[in-house]
């Protein structure tokens, strides 16, 4: 063998290399870490979602299924809306929604018009007390409910808005929670842009209608979000300021289910799933808008 003739490594067959699964942040990620990941969504979503389905399935069955089986079915065997309509001739299930949606939509406005304005207050504008006035709103968060619903019934009694959905409203018309979350959406926004604006002679409305409040609509949708569920699904203020059943909202009408009705379970469930029902379809209109909140105050070229 001459010594120039090179020796040639032998050519070693190709190893199958395992799929790289990597995070948001590029970051490889391990396969038995995924599955633990996959696992606990899915432990939570059968947590979740899991009862919203039982009910579902238990309104879709027929009087001559066993809702109490073992195992438990959740397929119907012969679905129907029999148990819907039924809910209708008991009560007047679509009378209380409207008075739900009445308040529910008062509820929206005002918290997204109050908390705008306060939050936009509160972060931008200078005057003396500022920070008193958010610790203010910081403070009324640790406040629960109970412990001043008495003086909420008594003032509402000195107005004379007793037994009225005004009285229902006028009390969450404005959370502190959401003032405080517009109030750092407009924080995120930078000073550069209403400076040039208030160069250009915009004043302070000017500055918060066309220049912050469209940089913060993922934050709006939130507050819009969290006072319509706040409001269609209170049971214990409506409870306590209407006395009057033409005036009752979804949540209290339904509790008739509960008493005359107890052992029809498939009356119940079909009444739970009409007062959620506009839930989801209402996060799902806002569902683009409520995931924006990451980007939000962000200069875009």
């Amino acid at each position: 063998m001459s010594v120039l003739e090179k020796v040639r490594p032998e050519q070693q067959p190709a190893v199958a290399r395992e799929p790289r699964v990597t995070d948001e942040h590029g970051r490889r990620v391990r396969v038995r870490e995924l599955a633990l990941r996959y696992s606990l969504l899915l432990a939570v979503l059968a947590l979740t979602v899991g009862p919203f389905l039982w009910q579902l399935s238990t309104s879709l069955k027929g009087p001559t299924e066993d809702i109490y089986s073992s195992p438990p079915s959740f397929l119907p065997g012969q679905p129907t809306l029999h148990n819907y309509a039924r809910v209708a001739d008991t009560v007047p299930v679509w009378d209380y929604a409207l008075n739900s949606l009445k308040v529910a939509a008062a509820n929206v406005v005002t918290n997204c018009v109050g908390s705008a304005l306060a939050g936009y207050a509160l972060a931008r504008l200078r005057y003396r007390g500022r920070r008193v006035a958010t610790l203010a709103f910081v403070l009324a968060m640790l406040v629960p409910v109970e412990g001043i619903i008495i003086a909420q019934f008594t003032t509402m009694r000195e107005l004379g808005l007793n037994n009225t959905l005004i009285g229902v409203v006028l009390p969450g018309c404005i959370g502190a929670v959401n003032v405080l979350l517009m109030r750092n959406a407009f924080l995120n926004l930078p000073y550069e842009i209403e400076e040039a604006a208030f160069v250009d002679g915009a004043n302070v409305w000017q500055r918060f209608l066309r220049i912050a409040l469209p940089s913060v609509k993922g934050t709006l949708a939130v507050v819009a979000i969290f006072a319509f569920m706040g409001a269609w699904d209170d049971f214990l203020w409506p409870l306590i300021v209407l006395s009057d059943p033409s005036r009752f909202t979804l949540t209290i009408g339904l509790n008739y289910l509960h008493g005359t009705f107890a052992n029809d379970e498939r009356l119940v469930a079909a009444g739970t799933v009409i007062a959620v029902a506009p839930l989801i379809a209402f996060f799902a209109c806002l569902q683009r808008y409520f995931f924006r909140g990451v980007g939000e105050g962000a200069v875009k070229g």
